[in-house]
Parts: C-alpha cells; structure tokens; sequence
C-alpha cells in the first residue's frame, strides 16, 4: 500500500490555498490537532490512514461562529474532504470512516462518534480547546469578535446563565469547563482533567486580581 508520508504536505496546500482562517481555527490549530491525534491514535491503536486525513481536513470548511450555518460547519467539512481525497486519488479507501470521524469532531454538531477513529479526532481537537492553548484561542475569538472580556458585575456566572455571545469569558462556562466529562477515550480524559485544572486554576487568579 502507497505511503502516507507524502500526504500531509498535499494537505497542506490544498488548506493554506483554499480555506479562510479565524483567530481561533488558523494552521497552526491543524498541526496541534495533528500532533494530538497521533499521539491518542497509538495510544488507543486507532487506523491512522483514517485518523491522519481526517486531522488534517477537520476544518477544512470554516463557517463564523455567528453565523445559522455553524452548526453544519463539520458535514460541510466531511463533504468537501471526500471531494478532495477523490480528485487527489486518495489510494486507501475508508472515506466514508473518514467523513464521519470530520463530522462527529464538532462539539456544536452534537453528532455522536461511532468508531474509535471518530472518538480519537473528538478527542484530539478537544484537547486543543483545554489548557493554555484552549483559553488563548478563546480571548483571541473573543478579541476578534468584539466582545467584552467579562460581565462587569457577575464574571464568574454566579448568579445568571453564562452567555459567550456576550462575554468571552463565559464561554469557559458554557463548553470549556464541561469538555472534560465529553472525553472518548482514556487517554483524552486523563490529557483533559489536566487541562481543565489549569482552567480552574486561570479563573482563580483571575478572580483574585479582579476583585
């Protein structure tokens, strides 16, 4: 069977000419999900040769956040995979194993992961969300977007709902601070409850300094 090798540099280019970025879903987001995905699919012994096309090509569809599509934004991504595996002739089959795993990454989507390939790229692009990583995406979001880093009189959600169309800081308590208990496999989960402590950890001295 072909190598794998030459792939991820094919993908590259067709990400780097063909996508749009945004503060939060940039190439660099890629290569974590990349890194993280190998890392969890020998750990798990997950089929790489679905794992690594669909790291690769998970956001290869990016809709704003704001927009009614968003929810859509991973089965546009699996759709526009496969059309892409098949002009560049893919030699090693399973597209249907990759499109799902693309489609059931997205925690907006709600789509459930049914094969260990699907639950390790969950995984592996969760974790890009927790940890130091994960809360400087969400202010660079945040930034971008406009919106005010906190609530001025309630920030830590203590007595109203959390809403991160309004404050960035929410958004930890809206999917950040409940990712943890969303983890596929046993690697995820112990990577993420390291990541959400460094969360809490965030939080506390924000209220520290804040208050």
């Amino acid at each position: 069977m072909p190598s794998l090798d030459l792939w991820p540099t094919r993908f590259l280019e067709l990400l780097t000419h063909h996508t749009v970025p945004d503060a939060a879903h940039d190439i660099e987001h890629i290569h974590r999900v990349v890194v993280n995905a190998q890392r969890l699919s020998l750990a798990e012994d997950a089929d790489w040769s679905v794992v690594m096309p669909a790291a690769w090509l998970h956001d290869c569809v990016i809709v704003p956040k704001s927009s009614p599509n968003r929810k859509r934004a991973s089965q546009l991504a699996a759709n526009q995979a496969v059309v892409w595996l098949q002009e560049l002739g893919w030699p090693h089959g399973k597209l249907g194993e990759i499109a799902h795993a693309i489609e059931a990454h997205s925690f907006s989507a709600g789509i459930p992961p049914r094969s260990l390939e699907a639950k390790v790229l969950q995984d592996a692009d969760r974790l890009d969300a927790l940890g130091a990583v994960g809360l400087a995406r969400t202010l660079m979001l945040g930034a971008e977007m406009q919106r005010p880093f906190y609530h001025p009189s309630d920030p830590f959600c203590e007595s109203r709902v959390a809403d991160d169309g309004a404050y960035t800081l929410d958004h930890l308590y809206c999917k950040l601070l409940t990712l943890e208990g969303t983890m596929q496999t046993e690697t995820g989960t112990k990577e993420a409850g390291q990541r959400t402590v460094f969360l809490r950890q965030f939080l506390g001295q924000l209220r520290e300094e804040i208050h």
